[in-house]
């Protein structure tokens, strides 16, 4: 049978550059799941000391509203990792995610810094969680064995503007060049037991444009997104929710089945449609996760 792993539950993780003083504080107040604060593509060159000290001193301020806090430190190949890391690891800091990870060899190189900087903390082995970026014709050819590689990871991302940038190819507005690498990841995290975590809609203004790439990604199998905008948290949020109406028919579908058990059936029928096994699982598992949500939405 296959057993889920318990990992939190999450599906908005909004950006916010981190060498904007400004834009670190009001992003406190805002609705997502996971505050992203960066200190790699959204930070010039000469501004990167400046971004990982000031994230340094405001994680704690940005978990205090409960959100998960999870910096987004520059790859292992600028030489930058570890002191971003030793900046933000602390009891605060949820996790990390990191972009051009290519291999299982990256994942492990990161873990090892991670102990040695857990044990300086006083924190648990383990603590601290990473989301890694798969962003490249060898991320995604290896996306299983990286998204299972590490206990740690507790979901995979795509980077779709550095893949199509690596593949030669031209972005869209419709995505065709990224369906394949969306899917293997979508694949690749669920065969780990993690989160798909899809690629940030850069014309940030177009909101119906991100409802219409959430809708095509949902079927994929994908949980949460980035957001880079204030504006596309609340979106985000609500369509990677049950729906109401979606709720209320899986409670139907629960109770349906449960009375044709009672009755010494296998299977029966609802609204004209088949109920068997796989569907009420299907039904119960969402029902779960709406009730995680709602419980992760209470007041701290």
């Amino acid at each position: 049978m296959f057993e889920e792993r318990i990992v939190d539950i999450f599906r908005s993780l909004h950006f916010i550059p981190g060498n904007r003083e400004d834009m670190l504080t009001k992003s406190a107040t805002l609705p997502a799941d996971v505050l992203v604060p960066d200190m790699e593509d959204s930070v010039p060159e000469g501004e990167k000391e400046n971004a990982r000290e000031l994230i340094r001193g405001m994680v704690p301020n940005l978990a205090q509203l409960g959100q998960m806090v999870m910096p987004r430190i520059n790859a292992l190949n600028t030489g930058m990792a570890h002191e971003d890391l030793a900046a933000v690891i602390g009891p605060h800091t949820y996790g990390v995610t990191v972009g051009k990870i290519e291999s299982t060899w990256d994942i492990q190189e990161l873990s090892k810094m991670m102990d040695r900087l857990e044990e300086k903390a006083g924190l648990p082995q383990g603590h601290t969680k990473i989301v890694p970026w798969l962003e490249n014709a060898k991320a995604i050819v290896r996306a299983y064995d990286i998204a299972s590689s590490s206990t740690r990871i507790v979901g995979v991302a795509l980077g779709a503007e550095d893949y199509t940038d690596s593949m030669g190819v031209q972005r869209s507005d419709d995505g065709n060049e990224i369906r394949y690498p969306r899917a293997a990841i979508a694949v690749a995290a669920r065969a780990a037991e993690v989160v798909a975590i899809d690629t940030p809609y850069t014309s940030f203004r177009n909101t119906e444009g991100l409802e219409q790439e959430i809708q095509s990604v949902l079927p994929l199998g994908f949980k949460a997104k980035f957001s880079i905008h204030p504006i596309q948290v609340e979106i985000i949020n609500r369509l990677f929710s049950p729906a109401d109406a979606a709720i209320e028919y899986a409670r139907r579908v629960v109770e349906a089945f449960e009375e044709a058990e009672a009755k010494g059936s296998g299977a029966t029928s609802l609204d004209g449609k088949m109920i068997d096994v796989p569907v009420v699982k299907r039904a119960r598992n969402l029902l779960a996760l709406a009730e995680a949500m709602a419980q992760r939405q209470q007041p701290t």
